[in-house]
């Protein structure tokens, strides 16, 4: 692809904005909740506005204040568990989750939203990242680079989970374009009106750049940073009971996304002893000491950074939509 050559979309007709996924993460939950009150117009001159779907993800988690019921929602949206048996004992998650999928996909489809984007909090220092399952959707991407514009003061990033459609298990997975809006540190169960504003301020922006894309405007190439997980790391445990024997090293704490080098402190043992990094490679940790992923065995999960370059962009026009639709 040639730098200079323009990337032509279809419209993003259709925009799910979805909160509480995890019924702990109040940024989200109360956004949604204001949302749901009444939107007004993102854009009222905008002669073919998005629609905007405003979802309350997991409303029984969210009404007991826990992260889920019965099983993480946000791990329900593989191929195989939404088309899984739905006979017997079923997770209420599990079917939540296939609700969620006929409501705003089916995933995969024609038919689904343009769109969608799940709003999270996190408990680790992560300023706010757009996590996606794609290093090359170039929506996402240039969502990125406009929230970075708009919101220079608050630290950003776009983290790449490099799996496939049909293994992609969380809900932004479901439109046809989608990412999670992960905005940190905050406590689960606690709102902090910074945080909740970060993320508001997001969202808006979001739609704006949704609507300038559908108004016909051009996008710019330019490079961006993008971070692609690697691996993540468990916490050191007792060989019998399996408990945690050490924690994040007080230097690593509160320093996600600043490089760590071979032999750097990585835990502290309970007893006081220092236990170093030993990878072969500088790799950036993320999600470092999130709470959320103690039952998942995580203490950090670990990313290389890597210069993408991002082509420019504009809508499709109708004529074109309808020549590439003779086409197919």
């Amino acid at each position: 692809m040639e730098v200079d050559e323009v990337v032509r979309l279809p419209r993003l007709s259709r925009v799910a904005v979805c909160g509480g996924t995890h019924g702990n993460e109040l940024s989200g939950v109360y956004l949604v909740r204001e949302l749901l009150k009444g939107r007004k117009q993102v854009m009222e001159e905008e002669e073919r506005p998005p629609s905007v779907l405003t979802v309350l993800a997991n409303p029984r988690a969210v009404q007991q204040c826990r992260r889920y019921i019965d099983t993480d929602l946000n791990r329900c949206f593989t191929h195989a568990a939404l088309k899984g048996p739905s006979s017997g004992p079923v997770p209420y998650e599990t079917t939540r989750s296939r609700e969620l999928n006929a409501a705003l996909g089916p995933k995969g489809s024609p038919g689904a939203v343009e769109l969608v984007c799940d709003l999270h909090n996190t408990t680790a220092n992560m300023g706010l990242c757009l996590i996606a399952y794609s290093d090359c959707d170039w929506i996402c991407l240039h969502i990125f680079r406009h929230l970075q514009r708009k919101m220079p003061d608050v630290p950003m990033r776009y983290i790449h989970f490099d799996v496939s459609n049909k293994e992609s298990y969380s809900l932004d997975s479901v439109g046809k374009h989608g990412f999670a809006m992960e905005i940190g540190p905050q406590p689960h169960g606690v709102v902090r009106s910074d945080v909740y504003a970060a993320m508001k301020a997001g969202v808006q922006h979001m739609l704006d750049w949704v609507c300038f894309f559908n108004s016909g405007s051009t996008f710019e190439g330019e490079y961006v940073d993008v971070f692609t997980m690697i691996k993540h790391i468990d916490y050191p445990r007792d060989g019998e009971t399996r408990n945690i024997t050490a924690a994040i090293h007080p230097q690593l704490q509160d320093r996600d996304f600043c490089l760590l080098h071979p032999e750097d402190p990585l835990f502290q043992t309970f007893s006081g002893e220092t236990l170093r990094y030993k990878g072969s490679e500088a790799l950036y940790p993320f999600f470092i000491n999130e709470c959320a992923y103690y039952e998942k065995g995580i203490a950090l999960s670990l990313a290389r950074k890597r210069r993408v370059m991002v082509p420019a962009i504009r809508v499709q026009t109708e004529r074109e939509e309808e020549e590439e639709e003779e086409e197919e």
